[in-house]
């Protein structure tokens, strides 16, 4: 999906002479964002719907973009327009309120690709840039730095309220409209799909990472990602240090709510146990419960260890399909 040619921006020298009155040195924070917004901008367009809008990521060269499933909502098209002014009606080929993420086909050529990047390799305090059509005002550019990773966001979707797992915390400005835009690293790679303002300097994103790109690649191919259930969210916790050394690795998803009535309520699951494997897998974030419950779990018997107190506790886990 990335076969595109990166448009190369050359960083300006911060030690160069200034060339005429409207010409300065930049400082280096600066340049980072000028080449990133140079970038990706054309890559990135402003799409509107009978009830909203927002914006949309191109991420082939034949007219498939990605943005918000929560833009999209129940409609089947609109009208994308590129930074260039172009503007193309597109349709929605599949949505998965679960991750947030839609993927739409303009009727005719689209943006140039943008590079998707690995979200996987941020890390807290790195430089990200916030590129999207926020107010409709296309085009629009704000930098920031990477407040946290693997948040949860919980989201309304008509009267059910869904959680949007291991999200990207931000405080780079962020507008309405600036949903299903990019996120981008210093490299000019997408790393996130901006879904939400939380609050003031509050901005999350869906992560591009393995597990987005399946998500990604399903849409392509079936417009829908069918999803287990389990009926828990989890927060990462450091794994205490006598069972981290024992068992390898020093974190695990600590439970915050088993959703009452739900599988894991069922097999025995209760707030506050420490997950540390799920069908016999590690756990240390949500995104590796999320790689556990695509289509092919429904209805398995997982077997699911916990920490409780000081006792390891081992249930099993019959996830539900999750239905929108």
């Amino acid at each position: 999906m990335n076969s595109a040619a990166r448009e190369v921006v050359m960083p300006l020298d911060p030690f160069m002479e200034p060339q005429g009155p409207s010409q300065r040195p930049l400082d280096a924070y600066s340049q980072i964002v000028v080449a990133v917004a140079r970038t990706l901008t054309p890559h990135v367009a402003s799409i509107s719907l009978r009830h909203g809008g927002g914006s949309a990521v191109a991420f082939t060269d034949d007219g498939f973009l990605l943005t918000n499933a929560h833009v999209i909502g129940r409609e089947s098209g609109g009208k994308a327009v590129s930074a260039d002014g172009t503007e193309q009606q597109f349709e929605v080929v599949g949505a998965d309120r679960l991750s947030d993420l839609a993927v739409i086909r303009t009727r005719g050529a689209g943006p140039p690709a943008a590079m998707l990047g690995d979200a996987d390799a941020l890390v807290v305090g790195e430089l990200v840039v916030a590129v999207g059509s926020p107010l409709g005002l296309s085009g629009s550019v704000t930098a920031g730095v990477v407040s946290a990773l693997g948040r949860s966001l919980p989201a309304r979707d008509g009267r059910a309220t869904r959680v949007i797992e291991d999200v990207i915390q931000t405080d780079a400005a962020l507008n309405p409209g600036n949903s299903g835009g990019a996120l981008a690293n210093a490299a000019g790679e997408v790393v996130g799909i901006n879904t939400a303002v939380a609050g003031i300097g509050l901005g999350m994103a869906v992560p591009i990472n393995s597990t987005t790109q399946r998500i990604i690649s399903t849409l392509l191919g079936e417009g829908r990602v069918r999803r287990a259930y389990l009926g828990i969210i989890g927060s990462p916790t450091p794994v205490p240090a006598p069972l981290a050394e024992r068992i390898g690795r020093s974190e695990a998803l600590r439970l915050v709510e088993v959703l009452s009535g739900g599988p894991a309520d069922a097999a025995g699951l209760k707030r506050g146990d420490l997950l540390l494997t799920v069908a016999r897998e590690p756990v240390s974030s949500a995104q590796d419960i999320q790689r556990q419950l695509f289509g092919e779990a429904i209805g398995l018997a997982l077997p699911v260890t916990v920490l409780r107190g000081d006792a390891m506790v081992d249930v099993i886990a019959v996830p539900t399909e999750l239905t929108t």
